[in-house]
């Protein structure tokens, strides 16, 4: 009996099983990214406004986790909350990099909505030009002394409109949460410029 024979005797599958014997090597997934304020902002915008067309900015804030690794500026999760005058409601939206939780997991994410009484706090999402990167960048050159004596300390964002200056102003905050910092630096978010320092 010649090859040509033999293979014709030969189930097809048992040619086709040799043929995929090879090993499929899987693409690695990446590590999560973490994102700044505004691309978490942009990414939530959307969807807010099939909520509330007339939705506007009421406050930003970072959300560290842990599984993803820092970058200067930037956060693996974010809870943005925006405001409607004409239903005179608020809701929060979280977005996230990463599956962290049953409450914090990855994608844009809302609550339920809530109770708002105008206190005139709410800006236009166009009234914010600087992200968090750039307020770092600027915090960074007035708070040189104490970054050089914590190293380690992590950093949070908070975006908010500031009644004093009735501006949009990043906090910049340095410490486990913004209750417990003991020192922050106040970043104009129109502008970039530095406002002032506490601590």
């Amino acid at each position: 009996m010649n090859r040509r024979e033999i293979l014709a005797l030969t189930p097809a599958a048992v040619l086709l099983s040799a043929c995929g014997s090879e090993p499929v090597h899987k693409q690695e997934e990446k590590p999560a990214e973490p994102v700044t304020g505004l691309h978490a902002l942009y990414q939530a915008f959307g969807m807010a406004r099939v909520w509330a067309p007339d939705v506007k900015l009421l406050h930003l804030s970072s959300i560290n986790v842990d599984q993803v690794k820092a970058q200067p500026g930037k956060a693996g999760a974010w809870q943005i909350v925006f405001a409607s005058e004409a239903s005179a409601q608020k809701r929060a939206y979280t977005v996230s990099v990463f599956d962290v939780s049953v409450t914090l997991r990855k994608g844009v994410f809302p609550d339920a909505a809530s109770q708002w009484a105008d206190d005139k706090r709410a800006m236009p999402i166009a009234a914010v030009h600087t992200d968090s990167d750039k307020a770092l960048e600027t915090a960074l050159q007035h708070g040189g002394d104490y970054v050089k004596k914590n190293p380690d300390m992590p950093i949070s964002y908070y975006l908010e409109l500031d009644r004093k200056v009735n501006l949009p102003v990043w906090h910049v905050i340095w410490g486990h949460s913004a209750g417990s910092s003991t020192f922050s630096i106040l970043v104009e978010a129109a502008s970039g410029n530095y406002l002032s320092t506490q601590s």
